[in-house]
């Protein structure tokens, strides 16, 4: 009979620390649609003040599973995720950006500086 056995380290795996900059908002509570609803869909109920729940479907549901306290992540290209609490906060600083700077403007699409 064969014995097998787990691979094990030799070293330290390499470390990495993240860089990314994303759009977050924290999550206040996940509200499904009703049952008698056609289209599966969850409302995110937004802890930060002035933002309305960010309607999303049930695929995202499935893939992410949010949780009340976990972060809805936009990525720059566009890619909408879930974070639990603890690894955002932990991996994340909330940055102090005006909003003026963030809007392009109008008269020739460059950015305010």
């Amino acid at each position: 009979m064969t014995e097998t056995t787990e691979p094990t380290a030799q070293r330290e795996m390499p470390r990495y620390k993240c860089h990314k900059e994303v759009w977050a908002l924290k999550i206040k509570s996940v509200v499904n649609a009703p049952p008698t609803c056609p289209e599966n869909w969850a409302a995110l109920e937004i802890e930060d003040e002035g933002f309305a729940p960010v309607t999303v479907d049930d695929k995202y549901m499935a893939k992410h599973k949010p949780e009340a306290g976990g972060y809805y992540v936009v990525y720059a290209d566009g890619y909408k995720s879930y974070s639990p609490a603890k690894a955002f906060e932990d991996g994340y600083t909330k940055l102090k950006v005006s909003f003026a700077r963030s809007i392009p403007r109008d008269d020739d699409n460059a950015r305010v500086p």
